[in-house]
């Protein structure tokens, strides 16, 4: 299903669904801000790979980094305004995409049934 999300997202110029994915979780943040190992632990890529992947996202500001006042090493990446309106352009073709592409939904019980699993093993990490 993820290949076909992603024809679908390529199709109307829109980049891959991993830069959503970081997009979002830095808009969910409570600060806005992340670690890049932060995001590492709630996404499923690699740290080479994600590492990468914000130096493309920070080039065509989508997210800016700036830098940490207690490690002068680390920094911190920001969603910009021009990230989050990409998250909301995005969103309407990925969620079509996502109704076109999941035929059998789960009724509301399974869903709550298996967001609690997740949930659940997320806590556990």
């Amino acid at each position: 299903m993820r290949r076909l999300v992603e024809l679908d997202l390529k199709e109307p110029g829109f980049p891959s669904l991993s830069w959503h994915d970081v997009l979002l979780e830095l808009k969910r943040s409570e600060t806005g801000c992340l670690r890049p190992f932060e995001l590492e632990r709630q996404l499923l890529l690699t740290q080479y790979n994600l590492s990468r992947l914000l130096d493309r996202i920070v080039k065509v500001g989508y997210a800016e980094k700036r830098p940490l006042n207690e490690d002068s090493r680390g920094h911190l990446l920001a969603l910009t305004a021009t990230g989050e309106g990409l998250i909301g352009r995005m969103w309407p073709v990925y969620r079509s995409s996502i109704e076109k592409h999941v035929s059998d939904r789960p009724t509301n019980e399974e869903a709550r049934s298996v967001a609690g699993l997740l949930s659940r093993l997320y806590n556990d990490a």
